[in-house]
């Protein structure tokens, strides 16, 4: 366990990279590893979760090689000619890789086991086994359907029509690659929009996908037995990584800070959005495509924030950066109410509990809603928590990352009882926050 105080070291001025997106990382070398021939990746992130993906596709035959930082080559395996894992398969905390790599295998005739860290074997895995189900996968998870979990592929599988229970862009993405191995089309129908970052980059891969609309909903359809080509992909950098450092430049009096090579898919970029909507100064510079996806540079600057009601609807498009929206929320003036985050509570931690007390120790004024939060902000004063007690973090890498924002703008910083987690999706965020500060 390594503790840390987080204190208020002045603006955040200058330009800083994060590092490269998570989703579309653990996507690049699973797409790569199904294609025929050599694919370069460039800007991977190389936290552990997405270094679990590439150690999974080493083990279905992949060859997959570091050339040097965040540059990587992949000679693909082949669609259908996966090889049958040797020995279980570590998902260590990642949930991404382990559900998306559950509907790659389960249109193969092959039998593997996943195993994870006890934060990921404490997460629901029902919601793919349900459909992969359908299309003739058989699992054997333990209790409350999770880890360890063994799945025994299909071949041929039958594809299916999926209307998704709730608004999940793995459970999509685990159908959708179930699909790429299945004879016929496979759907998915989308009650609400989640990221597309699966279906952008399977087409630049060379699979044939239809996304239309019926009676306002998405359907998106997968032709199966694909032939998947190599491609060169960038990884723009990761909004959720930039989120933490977009909240505290717009925070911490006297900032002004640039954010290079930022993913602004509109899937993802509702946290940009929302911090708009409260007075945030967010500036687009150079927007562009890169491999498919929209990327700007953001020029953020210290801004009073003022309290909303956040809208619901945009929940899916940055369902990961509530934690540092509340941090935000606490030093905004007014209130601001969320509703509809149930899904926070089975996220790496219940996002929503562990959020509302480690702000109270803080200082914030937080009531605890089944859905939300609703916080009343200090008006741009510093929070004044005791500083005493660490706050807990329950090995999630966001809650800690958030809370050592709020220790920017808190009047006797905020100590994290454990910063570890943070290397599961951020690696470099201690350094990078040190040199904004500088």
């Amino acid at each position: 366990m390594s503790k840390y105080t987080f204190t208020s070291d002045g603006p955040l001025t200058g330009r800083l990279r994060v590092p490269g997106d998570k989703s579309i990382s653990h996507r690049s070398l699973m797409f790569a590893g199904l294609a025929v021939g050599e694919s370069r990746i460039t800007g991977l992130l190389e936290g552990e979760d997405v270094l679990a993906t590439a150690a999974a596709m080493r083990q279905l035959g992949a060859d997959i090689e570091r050339m040097s930082e965040g540059e990587w080559r992949v000679n693909g395996a082949g669609l259908g000619s996966l090889l049958e894992p040797r020995g279980a398969l570590d998902m260590g905390n990642s949930g991404t890789s382990t559900r998306l790599m559950m509907g790659l295998l389960a249109s193969h005739p092959i039998t593997a086991t996943f195993t994870g860290d006890a934060s990921l074997s404490g997460r629901p895995m029902n919601r793919v086994i349900d459909p992969l189900s359908q299309m003739g996968a058989s699992f054997e998870a333990s209790s409350g359907g999770t880890l360890p979990c063994m799945l025994r592929g299909a071949a041929p599988a039958v594809p299916i029509t999926y209307r998704l229970p709730v608004a999940s862009a793995q459970v999509k993405s685990a159908v959708l690659l179930a699909g790429l191995n299945t004879p016929g089309i496979t759907r998915v129908i989308e009650p609400i929009a989640t990221r597309d970052h699966t279906e952008r980059m399977l087409t630049g891969f060379g699979a044939t996908l239809e996304v239309g609309e019926d009676n306002g909903e998405r359907v998106i359809a997968i032709h199966g037995e694909a032939d998947l080509s190599p491609c060169d992909v960038i990884v723009p950098g990761d909004p959720s990584s930039a989120a933490f450092f977009i909240v505290a430049a717009l925070l911490v009096p006297g900032s002004d800070l640039v954010i290079e090579n930022v993913g602004l898919n509109p899937t993802r970029a509702g946290i940009i959005t929302v911090l708009q909507q409260m007075g945030g100064s967010i500036e687009e510079l150079d927007r562009r495509e890169v491999g498919g996806e929209p990327v700007a540079d953001l020029r953020v600057r210290h801004s009073m924030l003022t309290g909303i009601d956040v809208d619901p609807a945009i929940v899916p498009s940055m369902v990961d950066e509530f934690p540092v929206l509340f941090v935000a929320a606490a030093v905004a003036k007014g209130t601001t109410r969320t509703t509809g985050l149930e899904e926070l509570r089975v996220k790496e931690s219940d996002r929503i509990a562990v959020m509302a007390a480690a702000l109270t120790e803080a200082g914030a004024q937080v009531t605890e809603h089944e859905d939300g939060l609703e916080i009343e902000g200090t008006g741009g004063e510093p929070l004044r928590g005791t500083g005493n007690a660490p706050v807990a973090t329950h090995l999630d890498h966001r809650i800690a990352m958030s809370m050592a924002i709020a220790g920017l703008v808190s009047a006797n910083g905020v100590q994290i009882d454990d910063t570890a987690p943070i290397a599961t999706s951020f690696p470099t965020f201690m350094e990078l926050l040190e040199s904004a500060a500088a």
